[in-house]
């Protein structure tokens, strides 16, 4: 996306610029991103009021989560009370909603949310506020950046109402996708059996497209499971199985599945 001013050196961005509203390096990119979007200027001057506090306040319940517990889980929790991020993301609610008749949800780097889009599904980036999110440097810092995200996943996720299709390009459980989206969409299913996750296992050649993988192992333009595990299977294996070695466009994901396996006691991908 083309941006619309110059940078200011990334140094500058180590304030939190909390009282300064207005001298942050990404004020101008900002006012211009949510013009664009469509988002009223007297909501995006109070958003941005919101989003600084919350990186403000951010470091100490970060301090506050690691002296209270060693587990990573309840960590989280506490790290995602931040009242600013909250405040922040209930303001932009009605900017979650999806320019599609499907959302998508994904995991294995950014590009598989442009896949999902050219696709024709809305994933949160796409959203009004997401996009405008998705362009800003908040903070180098993601650590105090990252718990608004999070609750911005959740929100967004919670407005399904329908066929959520979800892409897989790297398996982590760690990652928001599994831990936060897919458990938050699974709440949504018990209350309205609209809401269904449809699979999609992705695969990215050493030209750079990015293709989905059949249950026989094929790389074709379409293939749906019902399933997370099925479609993490068909995924593991075809990476086992057919994954180039010289192919540095899928080597994040073949590193991650290798990873993956190993902390579970297998050997060499057995």
């Amino acid at each position: 996306m083309t941006r619309w001013v110059q940078r200011k050196p990334a140094d500058a961005l180590k304030e939190h610029y909390a009282t300064r509203p207005t001298e942050h390096p990404e004020w101008d990119t900002y006012q211009k991103l949510t013009e664009a979007a469509g988002i009223p200027q007297a909501e995006a001057d109070d958003a941005w009021q919101l989003l600084l506090g919350g990186i403000d306040s951010q470091g100490a319940l970060n301090a506050e989560a690691a002296a209270r517990t060693g587990d990573r889980q309840k960590q989280r929790e506490i790290r995602a009370t931040n009242t600013w991020y909250q405040e922040f993301v209930k303001l932009m609610t009605k900017h979650l909603e999806i320019k599609t008749p499907t959302m998508a949800l994904w995991a294995g780097g950014i590009e598989v949310n442009d896949y999902a889009h050219a696709k024709g599904h809305t994933p949160l980036a796409r959203t009004r506020i997401g996009s405008v999110l998705n362009v800003l440097e908040l903070h180098p810092d993601w650590k105090l950046t990252g718990p608004m995200w999070s609750i911005l996943s959740k929100a967004f996720v919670s407005l399904a109402t329908g066929p959520v299709h979800i892409f897989v390009r790297a398996y982590d459980p760690d990652s928001i996708l599994i831990r936060l989206e897919v458990p938050e969409l699974r709440l949504v299913q018990r209350l309205n059996p609209n809401v269904q996750m449809i699979w999609h296992p992705l695969y990215t050649g050493p030209d750079g497209r990015t293709l989905e993988i059949s249950e026989d192992f094929r790389l074709v333009g379409n293939a749906e499971y019902d399933k997370r595990d099925t479609c993490v299977r068909v995924l593991f294996q075809y990476l086992r199985l057919f994954h180039d070695g010289s192919n540095a466009k899928a080597a994040p994901a073949h590193k991650s599945m290798e990873q993956l396996l190993a902390a579970n006691g297998h050997k060499d991908g057995v």
